[in-house]
């Protein structure tokens, strides 16, 4: 396998063949699709049975929060792999067309969205009306959601800008909003919980946005050294990143779910059979992982990795509508 792109000309005698950019973009689509599927169908699964009431709104809400991690990925990535890119000795000057502006405009739709449903007291509001925009500023959580939509703003202009490095800034402000939301001041010690998720979705971020940017890198600079290089060095950063993702998951899992009751609240609970579907979907990209890295190493051609890498972004992407789809189930355990 290469990364060289297919001819598009016609055969002699051939049927015309639809362009790869086109096939490309359908499966684009159809996979997130199918991605938004968990966040909008999940929460009747998961609370069937339970006895657990769902919040207003939990399949939108769901939705919004998947489209909020994956836009705060998407820039985070490129920043991560385009650093990585200039240390890499020889390496082509020409870099993908980034994808940050788009992120950011559809970080700022889904963050105006989740901030009209704190400002109604997180019911689903009705028309304009039921908007309380100014109450926002009376409340913590009203007070990070803004925080959000403004940073995802600030975060677009600066993609736009002759420095889009400078996107670290508004971006870093939203990790660090996310994670004080997660955890309210009622909750018992808020500043570990906001500490470990702090740690997480930083790491997942890097992991996630890193390797969507490099595959598509590695598709522009075509078969060379540089691109092996590339993608080994990414590869090894990944690998402390999942040892963090691992290590802060399953610290966050334990606080909200102590070990005695572990094991009857992942099958009794919506929030722990939600765990357990993203916990197997984690074992799955582990394993994609490790594919990718023993062909980066033992391959005759180290770029064949990037067949199971690709398989390994599609897989991320149902962990993060997954993540999406946590975020709005009710939490097992009551502080």
């Amino acid at each position: 396998m290469t990364l060289t792109r297919p001819s598009l000309g016609v055969a002699e005698g051939s049927e015309p063949r639809p362009r790869p950019g086109i096939s490309r973009a359908v499966a684009v689509l159809v996979l997130v699709g199918l991605a938004a599927l968990i966040p909008l169908l999940g929460p009747s699964a998961a609370l069937d049975g339970t006895g657990e009431a769902a919040a207003p709104g939990t399949a939108g809400i769901g939705l919004l929060r998947t489209v909020l991690f994956a836009a705060l990925c998407v820039p985070v990535g490129e920043l991560f792999v385009n650093r990585l890119a200039r240390s890499v000795p020889g390496a082509p000057p020409a870099m993908p067309r980034g994808w940050a502006p788009y992120a950011a405009a559809a970080g700022f739709v889904a963050a105006l969205g989740l901030a009209s449903v704190v400002s109604t007291g997180n019911l689903v509001p009705n028309s304009p009306a039921d908007l309380d925009v100014g109450g926002l500023y009376a409340s913590r959580d009203g007070k990070l959601a803004l925080l959000e939509v403004n940073a995802f703003a600030v975060a677009g202009l600066c993609a736009l800008s002759r420095r889009p490095a400078t996107q670290l800034w508004p971006l870093a402000a939203i990790v660090i909003a996310e994670a004080l939301r997660a955890h309210p001041t009622t909750e018992h010690s808020p500043l570990l919980g906001s500490g470990l998720t702090l740690v997480h979705l930083t790491c997942a971020t890097l992991w996630v946005g890193g390797l969507l940017h490099a595959l598509r890198t590695l598709r522009g600079w075509g078969v060379s050294e540089a691109g092996a290089a590339l993608l080994g060095r990414y590869a090894r950063v990944a690998a402390v990143l999942l040892a963090a993702i691992t290590a802060t998951g399953v610290c966050s899992s334990l606080r909200r779910m102590p070990p005695e009751t572990i094991l009857e609240q992942l099958t009794a609970t919506a929030y722990g059979r939600a765990l357990v579907a993203k916990v197997l979907l984690m074992v799955a990209v582990t394993a994609l992982a490790l594919w990718a890295r023993f062909r980066l190493r033992r391959a005759t051609d180290p770029l064949t990795a990037c067949s199971p890498a690709r398989a390994e972004v599609v897989v991320l992407g149902a962990v993060v509508a997954m993540s999406g789809l946590l975020t709005a189930l009710p939490v097992p355990i009551r502080w």
